[in-house]
């Protein structure tokens, strides 16, 4: 249910960052800045409800596998329900926001540019880039676990 989790925090940051297309024409970095601050909405809500994420599995998994907890034969196993787990949930929130009519006018514009922004990169260049953006996930997982209350896990997500 994680993938729903993921479209919760990014339908939160479309809809709110994209009303604000007059506002940041001169200064385009409001508007990036605002999603940003946004989007971990959805790591705190899958974090708070002990939701699994292929990028927290990714590395989890091949870090009991070096401490002797797991075997390497549950790599794949793991790492493909977390998959399937994540796309369905993200399948299904896509289906209720399109029936439901959520993505129109300015948070449709915005999704667009969004789309068309991480598309227009190269193979190497998205793939090094959704590397960074795995790490910075699992730093923040990391560092929301080492705090014991809902204040500091906030602080480890978005800081």
């Amino acid at each position: 249910y994680a993938g729903i989790y993921i479209g919760f925090g990014g339908m939160l940051s479309l809809v709110i960052a994209g009303g604000l297309a007059d506002v940041s024409m001169n200064n385009p970095t409001i508007q990036s800045f605002v999603f940003a601050a946004l989007f971990p909405v959805n790591l705190l809500i899958i974090i708070l409800t002990g939701g699994v994420l292929f990028t927290g599995v990714s590395a989890t998994v091949p870090a009991a596998v070096f401490e002797k907890k797991a075997h390497w034969s549950h790599i794949p196993k793991l790492l493909a329900i977390s998959w399937i787990g994540n796309l369905i949930g993200g399948v299904i929130f896509a289906l209720l926001v399109t029936y439901c009519d959520m993505n129109l006018g300015a948070t449709a514009e915005l999704a667009k540019h969004t789309i068309h922004k991480k598309c227009s990169k190269t193979f190497l260049q998205t793939l090094i880039k959704g590397i960074g953006c795995n790490w910075l996930v699992c730093m923040a997982v990391f560092l929301s676990g080492q705090a014991q209350d809902m204040a500091g896990k906030m602080v480890g997500i978005w800081f």
